[in-house]
């Protein structure tokens, strides 16, 4: 699935050292030795001034990323046929938008969808739906945390949903693979038996 906002905001927040040397290190790790990367925290200071400090994270050694304005949901270029076409493949949709955490749990609960929902039975008006509501979604929280706002959720990590039903919780992900914690509401997001799934596809 596209690029989530949180890599638009960690990118905004790098961008100003690019380029910059990084003239001393501090915290858990005191050298850029990858051995020591799984520390529980790392500073680094630049030649320029300012410093970037991780905290609570693993690192390693890697390319440089390939950046592909078309998979980044906030972006101009963003190719919303190709995230259509990701969302309608045969497979649950939460496992598409599996790395998008809270933005999954929201855009599904406003589009009405539940996770497990196949998306190759998805009719094109609940796809596009669903597109919009990432993207919606997407833009306010970024615009909310370089405003210094908490975004409003409504039912991630809550015990109900708005209109009161119960929330569910369990961690959906591919057989083998990553299993991330969900949550949705039986009662807005009611999951369809097959036939009706498939009319739904053909309306």
């Amino acid at each position: 699935m596209p690029e989530g906002p949180s890599v638009r905001k960690f990118h905004h927040l790098v961008s100003p050292f690019l380029g910059q040397q990084v003239v001393k290190t501090g915290g858990s790790s005191k050298k850029l030795n990858p051995a020591s990367f799984q520390s529980l925290w790392l500073v680094l200071y630049f030649g320029g001034g300012g410093f970037l400090a991780f905290y609570n994270c693993q690192m390693a050694w890697s390319p440089s990323p390939v950046v592909i304005p078309a998979s980044d949901i906030l972006s101009e270029k963003f190719h919303r046929a190709r995230a259509l076409e990701a969302l309608s493949q045969e497979q649950p949709v939460c496992y598409t938008l599996l790395d998008q955490r809270y933005l999954l749990n929201e855009a599904l609960y406003r589009a009405g969808i539940h996770p497990l929902s196949l998306g190759s039975l998805l009719s094109p008006p609940h796809l596009e739906a669903l597109v919009d509501h990432v993207v919606e979604f997407s833009a306010d929280w970024l615009r909310g945390k370089f405003q210094g706002k908490q975004q409003h959720t409504q039912v991630y990590q809550k015990e109900q949903c708005p209109v009161g039903h119960q929330v569910m919780k369990e961690a959906f992900g591919p057989p083998g693979g990553f299993q991330r914690l969900t949550w949705w509401c039986p009662q807005c997001q009611p999951r369809l038996p097959p036939d009706e799934q498939e009319q739904g596809r053909l309306s």
